[in-house]
């Protein structure tokens, strides 16, 4: 009987990660390679030689999936958002396939985590999942029944870029308008969420920067300034998942990024959240993701589950 392998690819802006699972998602084989960045031909070509590797390192053909930087837009099949700006206005996903003579099916890095640990993560067994990365910025995916929820503009997950809700107007904590974003609005939630977004918020209560795991440290060790930063985040991070909830009402919520390795969100944020969500009773799981680092490429596997 012939093997069902599944090979995932996660391009990143420095490096390329692939990965072999076989049909109950054991890993057979890893690889990462530099990303050429700025050159659109040699990322296409690149990517195409890693999958050709992995599969002959695991000794059967297998199908493709990509996660990616942006997404493919569904009007011109062409990358739209991707901060790897070479992309942008290029048939990724039509010149892979072309070069890999096989269908290679791309989705967002955001939505394939959700989709790792929706299929044997953190969710695994739960109907929808709205996975979370917040590292240095804000990105968000929707796995429903096991599938990745895409939408019409292939957008669908894209939170960070909604404005902050129930903003501060006043007093030493306002939000209002809020910081600049480099999407051209001010007050996104990845301006407040992300990790640049916690060492400016630091910075402009004290006069002076400290990375998260700094102000983790710190905060545990009774430092006011550093506890009243982590308090303000938790508090706009309940408020920023509590509208998830009040829309999608997802059976569990992942995080993943850098920022999910503080510990204190996952009994903090909770119970925070209650009161914005308009429920008399709030279920929703906020949990860390199984897979870590590993979840993107391991959904781009999985995209073909």
């Amino acid at each position: 009987m012939t093997q069902t392998i599944r090979v995932g690819l996660d391009l990143g802006g420095t490096k390329i990660e692939g990965i072999a699972l076989d049909s109950r998602g054991s890993e057979l084989t890893r690889r990462r390679i530099p990303t050429p960045r700025g050159d659109y031909a040699a990322t296409v070509e690149a990517l195409a030689s890693l999958a050709e590797s992995l599969e002959h390192q695991a000794g059967a053909r297998a199908s493709v999936g990509l996660a990616m930087p942006g997404v493919m837009s569904p009007a011109t099949g062409l990358v739209k958002n991707a901060n790897s700006t070479w992309l942008i206005g290029r048939p990724l996903a039509a010149d892979l396939t072309a070069r890999l003579a096989r269908e290679v099916r791309c989705a967002n890095d955001a939505n394939c985590f959700a989709l790792s640990e929706a299929v044997d993560g953190a969710a695994a067994g739960a109907r929808c999942v709205f996975g979370v990365i917040v590292g240095t910025g804000t990105g968000g995916g929707v796995v429903v029944d096991g599938r990745v929820l895409t939408g019409a503009h292939a957008i669908a997950g894209e939170w960070g870029h909604n404005p902050l809700p129930w903003p501060r107007t006043g007093g030493p904590d306002a939000e209002w308008p809020g910081p600049s974003c480099y999407c051209g609005r001010t007050g996104c939630i990845e301006t407040f969420l992300s990790g640049p977004g916690l060492a400016r918020d630091y910075r402009d209560d004290n006069g002076h920067h400290l990375d998260t795991p700094e102000i983790v440290a710190r905060a545990a060790a009774g430092d006011a300034a550093a506890e009243r930063c982590l308090q303000r985040y938790e508090d706009r991070m309940a408020r920023g998942l509590a509208s998830i909830v009040n829309v999608l009402d997802p059976d569990v919520i992942v995080l993943g990024g850098g920022l999910s390795n503080v510990d204190r969100l996952y009994a903090n944020v909770p119970r925070v959240w209650a009161p914005y969500v308009f429920s008399d009773v709030v279920t929703t799981r906020l949990v860390k993701a199984a897979h870590g680092d590993s979840s993107g490429v391991r959904g781009a596997a999985w995209l073909w589950a």
